[in-house]
């Protein structure tokens, strides 16, 4: 993949209950599960459930874009705990065999640029596992600095320290 093509075909978009096939594919990733911290072996149904109730309810201080590429959906954007001019942002890419590709990376430049220009955001906080190389390599790149290294919860099956950024635009 060449990295300049990527962040032309990427876009953020609304979610929808329509977005249900892919969230099903991305269930059935136990590595994807395992990084996200999704429930693993839910049945078809109970994950539709789950679904539509995530995409019918909205919240002030949290937004879910879905990230597509090629015009497919591979994954989503979040930023939350939103206040002010701050906000988390979260990036995850749903099928685990596109990792290490730069979609990521092309995903949070084009969240932090939409939270920037729609919602006045100039404060992104991060958090990632220490093992997580990709993600901290990403949250880097971008210019993101640690600020901390507070907690620590199971990532991949293997309790990890936590790492805290920041990136002030």
């Amino acid at each position: 993949m060449q990295i300049n093509n990527i962040s032309a075909l990427i876009k953020l978009r609304h979610l929808s209950a329509d977005d249900y096939n892919n969230v099903l594919i991305w269930s059935k990733d136990n590595y994807f599960c395992s990084a996200n911290g999704w429930e693993k072996n839910r049945s078809p149904n109970e994950l539709f459930k789950w679904w539509l109730n995530y995409v019918n309810n909205t919240t002030e201080d949290f937004i879910r874009m879905g990230i597509e590429f090629n015009e497919k959906l591979i994954g989503y954007a979040d930023l939350a705990c939103i206040k002010d001019n701050s906000a988390e942002l979260g990036i995850a890419i749903g099928e685990s065999t596109l990792w290490g590709k730069g979609l990521g990376y092309h995903s949070a430049i084009s969240m932090i640029q939409y939270a920037s220009k729609n919602s006045g955001i100039t404060v992104f906080n991060a958090e990632t596992h220490l093992s997580n190389i990709r993600s901290r390599k990403m949250l880097e790149k971008i210019g993101f600095k640690e600020v901390s290294r507070i907690g620590s919860e199971e990532y991949l099956g293997i309790e990890n320290q936590l790492i805290q950024y920041r990136l002030n635009l």
